[in-house]
């Protein structure tokens, strides 16, 4: 029988985060964090990574309460960050807290163990970081009950603990049905879009719509409105995402007119 890994859920920065070069927090994660985690032993989870079959906030929410262990990245004090780590701590559940030499310690978890690492990823200091990162994972995993993994312990508050059954009102139900069939239509639409450039990898342009060449992530413009980037396109469409949202440019709508795909 094939033994089931222990799984570390990733709490860090996943987009680009001011005052670091673009991809930088990738680089933590592939170089520094997961090769920490598998030599603790465990499978190491980001929220990116997970197949969204349901409401991602929910799948997140899970993860951080029922894995065996978290790894919260501090750097660049990133408010996403901040508040998942609180619901982790609101069960007293053990993290492992690390963060960059170039963000300054928070406040009101700096009594709380933090394990610093070179944010310039150098290979040696990153040899020793991983060394540091994956002993701490298994100290914690192992550590016993008595041992403090947040302030909620610390203070001898009671944990939150969920229930063992919920029942929500058919309206939310509708509500969570309409999320979901949301969420499968994007992943539909991120698995087309992948096949698409696929298969056109020779061409110097991802897509030719209506006489415009256009390339996936290009910015698009309608006169001197950026109506967001190119994530796909249709026989008679294109398909944009501007701030988190997903929507569709018909022909017929006037802003088609002036598009601009640069």
């Amino acid at each position: 029988m094939k033994e089931t890994k222990k799984t570390c859920f990733v709490i860090m920065p996943i987009s680009d985060q001011d005052g670091y070069e673009k991809g930088h927090f990738n680089r933590v994660y592939n170089h520094l964090i997961k090769p920490a985690c598998s030599n603790a032993g465990f499978e190491v989870i980001r929220a990116d990574e997970e197949v969204k079959t349901n409401y991602i906030v929910i799948d997140v929410i899970k993860k951080i309460i029922d894995s065996e262990i978290v790894i919260c990245d501090l750097s660049a004090k990133n408010s996403n960050v901040l508040y998942e780590l609180g619901i982790r701590q609101a069960f007293n559940k053990k993290v492992v807290l690390i963060k960059d030499n170039k963000t300054s310690r928070i406040f009101d978890i700096q009594g709380l163990r933090t394990i610093d690492y070179d944010e310039n990823l150098r290979i040696d200091e990153v040899q020793k970081n991983i060394g540091q990162i994956s002993k701490t994972i298994k100290d914690t995993y192992e550590s016993t009950s008595d041992e403090i993994n947040s302030l909620i312990q610390l203070l001898s508050i009671q944990p939150a603990v969920l229930p063992q059954q919920i029942e929500i009102s058919k309206e939310s139900s509708l509500i969570m049905d309409i999320l979901n069939n949301i969420s499968n239509r994007l992943s539909f639409i991120e698995e087309d879009k992948n096949t698409t450039i696929s298969s056109q990898n020779s061409h110097p342009y991802d897509y030719s719509f209506d006489g415009y060449l256009f390339n996936h992530g290009d910015e698009i413009h309608s006169g001197s409105e950026s109506l967001g980037q190119l994530i796909d396109v249709t026989n008679d469409a294109l398909i944009l995402k501007k701030e988190n949202k997903v929507y569709v440019l018909n022909k017929t709508d006037p802003k088609y007119n002036e598009i601009l795909p640069f």
